[in-house]
């Protein structure tokens, strides 16, 4: 139970955690991960050693703390966090190893002194309340999940079906349910959790399907990252006919119903939920503004897909800006980088529309920044972070 007394020790540490928040997280994952090595497959290392992931807790910690008398407040961050726990099949048994080294972790880092016995008390009953929304939400998911047409719980064997490049570094997987049963529909914008054993390694990743819901089959588009362990086994040694292990789609970053016009923005191999969200959009009837920012021609997946949606569909205006142009590709609608100018010329007359944006952090602080002050309304502006959510701000 959070006391009153607990509240107040916990918001009276939000200085010391804007001030050394990320050299705490950091000391936590290296600890969680030391005495609990089992949970290394729900992380990937790469947000590790860029420091996404400890920035990202690191906010995410601050921002529960400064909330802390109104959780309410939290709704969309919890929920983002819900989906990614589900995506992943984080349990019940996970919470008590994950407090255990954050609580270790404050009194290590920031020593006897400031972290008494009454602050690990606050921040113990604090986790645990956390904690018991996070397992009561994900418990909802799960039961949702099981429950609906095709749906399950956990793993699932699912074999490759099809797979085919779509550009120079992004390949699609097709994949159809091993068992022959039905797959359960999803939200356009949603994302499945994948497992792998590389190397003798479990890893597992989330990726956006990149085709609409059809009941029978998913499909992921996967960028061959440099460096990337499961991107690259994917690309190098997953072929048709393979078996992998999917668990059931989540995520909030969803097209929601309405008539206002669709604005879908998107850079890289952020192009793949926007996908699903273009032809929902288009069956309804909605206008739609697809807006796509690549480095050149020979990195631009899915322009041939797009184009033909276009020429078949007067509501469909499309537009692309490469940062630079390559012979033997069709040309882009601009060169450059997307910048207010080029979203100015591209956004319907009216701002009163639905945009939603996913990219590189860059990219998609340069389109939060111009969306608002090209005056779309913040409330209908709706974006997603590829891995640990970062502040755009």
């Amino acid at each position: 139970m959070l006391s009153t007394e607990h509240r107040a020790i916990v918001t009276a540490t939000v200085p010391i955690l804007e001030q050394g928040g990320e050299a705490l997280t950091r000391h936590f994952y290296q600890k969680l991960f030391r005495e609990y090595p089992e949970v290394l497959p729900y992380f990937n290392q790469a947000h590790q050693h860029s420091g996404n992931q400890q920035r990202a807790l690191a906010n995410g910690v601050l921002m529960y703390a400064k909330n802390i008398e109104r959780l309410e407040a939290l709704g969309g961050l919890v929920n983002t966090i819900v989906a990614k726990h589900v995506s992943l099949q984080i349990l019940p048994e996970h919470y008590p190893k994950v407090g255990a080294a954050l609580l270790g972790a404050i009194r290590e880092v920031l020593g006897a002194e400031v972290a008494t016995d009454a602050v690990i008390e606050a921040w113990g009953a604090a986790y645990g309340q956390l904690a018991e929304i996070l397992i009561g939400a994900e418990g909802k998911a799960y039961e949702n999940q099981a429950g609906a047409k095709g749906g399950w719980n956990g793993l699932r064997r699912f074999v490759v079906s099809r797979k085919r490049p779509e550009s120079e570094e992004i390949s699609s997987f097709v994949f159809r349910p091993e068992d022959g049963g039905p797959v359960m529909d999803f939200a356009p914008g949603q994302y499945i959790g994948i497992r792998l054993v590389i190397d003798g390694k479990e890893q597992r990743r989330q990726y956006s399907l990149s085709a609409e819901s059809n009941g029978k089959t998913y499909q992921i588009s996967v960028k061959r990252e440099p460096g990337g362990k499961v991107s690259n086994f994917l690309h190098d040694q997953v072929d048709e006919g393979d078996t992998v292990e999917l668990l059931p789609p989540s995520g909030v970053f969803t097209l929601g119903e309405g008539a206002r016009p669709v604005v879908l923005i998107s850079g890289g191999v952020g192009i793949t939920p926007t996908l699903s969200m273009l032809n929902t959009a288009l069956k309804s009837g909605r206008e739609v503004h697809f807006i796509h920012a690549a480095r050149h021609g020979g990195v631009h997946a899915f322009r041939d897909q797009v184009d033909q949606l276009a020429a078949g569909n007067a509501k469909l205006r499309r537009h692309y800006i490469y940062a630079e142009t390559r012979d033997g590709h069709a040309a882009p609608h601009a060169v450059g980088l997307l910048d207010k100018d080029a979203l100015g010329k591209w956004l319907p007359e009216s701002r009163d529309v639905d945009a939603y944006y996913l990219g590189p952090v860059g990219f998609m602080k340069t389109v939060k920044k111009s969306l608002e002050e090209l005056g779309v309304p913040a409330a209908q502006t709706h974006y997603e972070f590829f891995g640990p959510a970062e502040a755009l701000n």
